[in-house]
């Protein structure tokens, strides 16, 4: 009887959990609708190592619904293949090798996977929502749909620019509405309808762009490999506009370890696609291409460097952040091989620090699932510079300057000369130094503080073609820093290395706008009678560019808009590679290069690719000027451009000649004096003002030397840096721990910012957990009131048996008896 009613109290307080914790599910996993994920791998242990990662945080992240592997292969694969169990699994006919055309393109795998999936499982049958991600991914929290505002119609995807194809002839050959072709992919988060009508075109427009080898070219594509490698990018955007989708576009959601966030922002996703660099430390997915790292026990990636260490790493908080989040990716990553190895009964592994890391508490809490907030697509406002003219205030946007060199001695020298002018002139906002070195480079190099600085991988051996171009190192740094900064200015302000200041640029003095950039020309006649950039006259402009009649001759200093630069900056790149690889029309009748060696490249890719986006510029003469050049009456010229060898009588000065020199480390050395201005006689006044401009420029130069001198030498010390010793943790440059108080202020700010969001998500997570609360107590209640009763119940069933026992015991009659053992035996008979 006891048992019994304990059976029935327990059954029915653990329907009341089971009702209880269904109340309480997280919200994500409580859908009001049905999601799936999807990624597509094929059978090799490339892409079963990536599997163990994308699953591992697919589970931590509390992602909703579940998650399918399309597993492409062929029969030969699937008899060799170890990873059936890796996840769950659609097994896919590979499509590596067309079977039509025998093209070998595993990308196609993809679209044919989903279109496979689509007809064939039956859980697409049950699926209201499909986020569909690729293998090299880790989630960090649920990505759900309509919470990331997808709608019917509307898929949520992430912004992949480099699509040039939507903007040009692939475009208008490949679909009927160029118009609604979005550049997106990675992330796709879409209703199963339009998946369904999407899918058949994602894998139609992808064999047909694929088959267009006549417009795999990069200037059509966007792809450096002129491969057609990108075919099923550009066959989901084509499928995508033939069905009328229009995408909601962000890069917020979607994070390339390395690249830095936008401040406030918390990316779900990393994409690990590219190379990732922390310190000394690196990694490559493609340097794991035959990687059997989930069948060997006990075996991880490299170790990341620790979070304290990077504490020390880095004082600007957003760089510092984006290498937390590069660690966390492999370190998440990690934490799945280790669970992994666990799960398929390997040994034990030996203690390590880092092991340690991995299975800590202090882990677990840096990779909690993040949840998207409300603000993931907005960009932050950007501070606004405020000038007082008489009582009125006028509100200016803010500029940023930005200038590339190398690890060399220089442009270490052009470094300090531009730094200290543009302290001088009076020039709004930061400015930057895009610093190009090769890893060897890097180790030798003592400038790293001459300039604020961000460092770029240097393309001077392009690292395809093989390729010696230093002048590449221009756009790609400019991309780089795209890409990697945090940048709130609207203005950007692009000059050369050996520039000399000598008063502010700016975008309202100069009309600059969004749209229209303002450059100065390259027209002049540098070498001989000819135009410069010819170049945007012949055929050259109309062999590289859509719009020949775009192309203006300009170069120098330019002012653009951040909007139009992050539109350009790859087309800039990319132009400047395909004029570069077009040896045929180097001679100096297509270019204007008298040296015929495609050096000016660099200034045909700037013009060309402004052209493919109709950036018309303003062109203004008044900016620049070269010294020894005759100015103007009356211009005030902001910049000296020393490219160009010039002189005064017997003195002169060639930047040229000073290529190997080490200035700057050799204290107190500097360049031979010009002529003293009061010796300046000439006739002709605009001759006397170009030579006081040329002294001017040389005085600019040296003086600046001077006082770097100054700061850096002591009595007549000479500082030798040949022969420093350096270490693996000299790659980078060491920066003072101490914070300046702007920096406070800004992790203040971050940690605020922080603070409130957490607020706020621990609102929402109370009144979520409030249904829980008052279910629990109701719960215990109806168990306490059992309990109580079953207390009562059993007390009063004891006293009965106590008060029954009592009265026998006076009724008893004992009779003993041995047996044949010899044992006494005691039987109780009761009465009947």
């Amino acid at each position: 009887m006891d048992s019994a009613l304990m059976a029935k109290v327990l059954i029915f307080l653990v329907f009341i959990w089971v009702l209880v914790d269904g109340s309480v599910a997280d919200s994500a996993q409580k859908a009001p609708w049905r999601v799936h994920t999807l990624f597509s791998v094929e059978c090799q242990d490339y892409f079963d190592w990536q599997t163990v990662g994308l699953v591992h945080s697919f589970k931590k992240a509390r992602q909703p619904g579940p998650i399918t592997r399309l597993l492409s292969c062929t029969e030969e694969e699937k008899r060799k293949y170890k990873g059936m169990d890796l996840a769950p699994t659609l097994e896919v006919p590979s499509m590596s090798r067309h079977p039509r055309t025998g093209d070998w393109y595993p990308a196609i795998n993809k679209p044919a996977g989903v279109v496979h999936w689509l007809k064939h499982s039956k859980e697409a049958e049950n699926v209201d929502w499909v986020v569909i991600l690729d293998a090299d991914m880790i989630i960090r929290g649920p990505i759900i749909p309509w919470e990331l505002g997808a709608e019917k119609g509307k898929p949520v995807a992430a912004y992949y620019g480099y699509l040039i194809g939507c903007d040009n002839i692939l475009a208008k050959l490949h679909t009927k509405h160029p118009e609604l072709c979005d550049k997106v992919g990675g992330l796709l988060a879409m209703h199963i309808d339009d998946l369904r009508a999407l899918a058949p075109l994602w894998l139609s427009k992808t064999e047909e762009v694929r088959e267009d080898r006549a417009h795999w070219a990069t200037n059509i594509t966007g792809d450096i490999y002129n491969s057609g490698w990108i075919s099923e990018m550009y066959g989901y955007s084509f499928g995508a506009a033939e069905v009328g989708l229009r995408h909601k576009i962000t890069d917020d959601l979607m994070l390339y370890p390395g690249y830095v966030p936008r401040r406030g922002i918390e990316p779900i996703l990393f994409h690990y696609g590219l190379p990732i660099i922390v310190g000394n430390w690196s990694f490559s997915k493609l340097e794991n291409h035959k990687d059997t790292i989930v069948y060997d026990c006990g075996r991880l990636f490299p170790e990341p460097p620790f979070p304290k260490v990077i504490q020390s790493m880095e004082a600007d908080p957003d760089k510092r952040r984006a290498l937390f989040l590069s660690i966390e990716c492999i370190n998440s990553l990690n934490e799945g091989l280790m669970l992994h190895h666990a799960s398929r009964g390997c040994p034990k592994p030996k203690w390590s620090k880092y092991l340690s890391f991995l299975k800590s508490k202090t882990f677990a809490n840096l990779t909690r699932p993040k949840y998207v907030t409300n603000n993931r697509f907005m960009n932050v406002e950007t501070e606004e510079q405020q000038q007082d003219f008489g009582e009125r205030k006028v509100v200016r946007p803010k500029i940023h300057t930005i200038f590339s060199t190398e690890c060399s001695p220089y442009f270490d020298w052009q470094t300090v000369g531009l730094m200290h002018s543009f302290h001088l002139s009076g020039q709004p906002g930061n400015i930057t130094r895009l610093l190009s070195c090769t890893k060897q480079d890097l180790k030798k190099y003592t400038g790293h503080d001459l300039a604020p600085t961000h460092y770029v991988p240097s393309m001077s051996r392009h690292p395809l073609t093989g390729d010696w171009y230093p002048a590449i190192n221009k756009p790609a740094a400019v991309l780089h820093w795209l890409n990697h900064a945090n940048i709130d200015a609207e203005f950007i302000v692009i000059l050369d290395a050996d520039m000399i200041l000598r008063g502010p640029i700016t975008p309202w003095e100069f009309n600059a706008a969004r749209g229209r950039p303002v450059s100065t020309p390259y027209d002049l006649t540098l070498f001989t009678h000819d135009s410069y950039l010819i170049g945007c006259d012949n055929e050259l402009a109309r062999l590289h560019t859509r719009h020949p009649d775009a192309c203006d001759k300009v170069g120098g200093v330019i002012i653009m808009h951040i909007d139009d630069l992050r539109e350009f900056a790859m087309l800039w790149l990319h132009k400047t590679e395909e004029v570069r690889a077009d040896k045929s029309h180097y001679s100096k009748n297509f270019t204007g290069d008298v040296y015929e060696a495609g050096w000016i490249s660099e200034m045909y890719g700037y013009s060309f690719g402004a052209a493919e986006l109709n950036l018309r510029h303003l062109i203004n003469k008044d900016i620049l000027i070269y010294p020894g050049y005759v100015p103007l009456p009356g211009v005030n010229y902001r910049v000296f451009h020393y490219g160009l060898e010039f002189s005064i009588g017997n003195w002169s000065f060639d930047k040229a000649n000073w290529r190997e020199t080490d200035v700057v480390n050799t204290c107190w050395a500097k360049f031979p004096d010009p002529p003293d201005p009061s010796t300046v006689e000439s006739p002709d006044p605009n001759i006397r003002q170009r030579d006081l401009m040329s002294i001017e420029c040389a005085r600019t130069l040296n003086d600046a030397l001077m006082l770097h001198h100054k700061r850096n030498c002591h009595d007549s010390h000479i500082k030798t840096t040949t022969n420093q010793e350096t270490d693996e943790h000299d790659a980078l440059p060491q920066k003072s721990v101490k914070l300046s108080e702007n920096l406070k202020i800004e992790m203040v700010d971050k940690v605020q910012t922080t603070v409130s969001r957490k607020l706020r998500a621990s609102t929402e997570q109370v009144l979520n957990a409030f249904r829980f609360w008052m279910v629990a107590l109701w719960a215990l209640a109806i168990f306490g009131f059992f309990t109580v009763m079953l207390i009562i119940w059993k007390g009063r069933r004891r006293d009965k048996s106590r008060s029954k026992a009592h009265r026998n015991k006076r009724k008893p009659t004992f009779t003993g008896f041995s047996d044949a053992s010899g044992h006494d035996r005691h039987t109780n008979l009761y009465k009947a």
